[in-house]
């Protein structure tokens, strides 16, 4: 019978061996090996002798850390490793987790759920074949630092409490759209990585005024495009009742991948 344990881990390597193994699950994951992103974070799994069974992340680059700890079995592994973590983990975080694991929380956390989300994913072969390629982007128009204001003000009006890393403009990677000279529409990534070949879409609106007028699919559709010259993978997390957001992505290629779970714990 094999020992299994948890260890904290430091071999990049090994980590990313295992989140391979279902890549549109972990792009977080993945693309937090980068050396952007590598110092805030620290990983722990469950291991027997041969291999790892299960992998968290904490992520603690934000102002309220994350946890990352998503699986595709049953959830009891994940459960135990949870468990076993939890005196190392912060009076209060963000966490993604299956919602069969998340209760091993209870007894010591207040537990504040925002809702079940979907993961989608894209991929080269499916952009191939994906209404994407053929979305008209010439009104798109690359950000900067020197748009962080413009940004910043538009996510105020139309997109508060969202998570917003500056630094992120810094991949080049932000699109967005203008109206009479206005910033009304953005998408830009939360994850991006050319070394693990991984991106993931965040911080997409549109002001309230500007709606429904497809212009969140012209912002996304030259995002991906321009993602897809360096990376295998995209994905993006949206909640699981917001059906329009999800039409709208499925109709640029991308797929339903996964449930799961985001909730903040606080420390009873």
């Amino acid at each position: 019978m094999q020992f299994i344990k948890p260890v904290c881990l430091h071999e990049k390597d090994k980590i990313e061996a295992f989140l391979r193994r279902h890549p549109f699950l972990h792009l977080y994951e993945l693309g937090d090996l980068d050396d952007f992103f590598w110092s805030y974070t620290n990983w722990y799994a469950l291991q027997d002798s041969d291999s790892i069974r299960q992998i968290v992340l904490l992520y603690v680059g934000a102002e309220l850390p994350v946890l990352l700890g998503l699986t595709e079995g049953s959830g009891e592994e994940m459960s135990q490793l949870l468990h076993s973590i939890s005196h190392l983990l912060p009076k209060r975080f963000y966490a993604h987790l299956n919602s069969n694991t998340v209760e091993i929380f209870a007894k010591d956390y207040q537990i504040q759920s925002h809702g079940i989300y979907n993961k989608m994913g894209l991929s080269n072969i499916l952009y191939l074949n994906s209404y994407l390629n053929k979305v008209d982007t010439s009104s798109v128009e690359q950000m900067s630092q020197s748009d962080l204001q413009e940004l910043k003000a538009l996510y105020h009006v139309s997109y508060p409490g969202n998570w917003f890393d500056p630094r992120m403009l810094e991949t080049g990677h932000y699109y967005g759209v203008r109206q009479a000279g206005v910033l009304v529409s953005v998408a830009g990534v939360h994850v991006y990585s050319p070394k693990y070949k991984v991106a993931t879409l965040g911080n997409v609106t549109t002001h309230p005024d500007f709606r429904e007028q497809g212009l969140a699919t012209k912002v996304c559709a030259k995002l991906c495009q321009s993602l897809l010259d360096s990376v295998d993978y995209i994905g993006l997390n949206v909640k699981a009742d917001n059906t329009g957001a999800i039409s709208c992505y499925e109709r640029l290629g991308f797929e339903k991948i996964a449930l799961y779970g985001e909730y903040t714990l606080e420390l009873k």
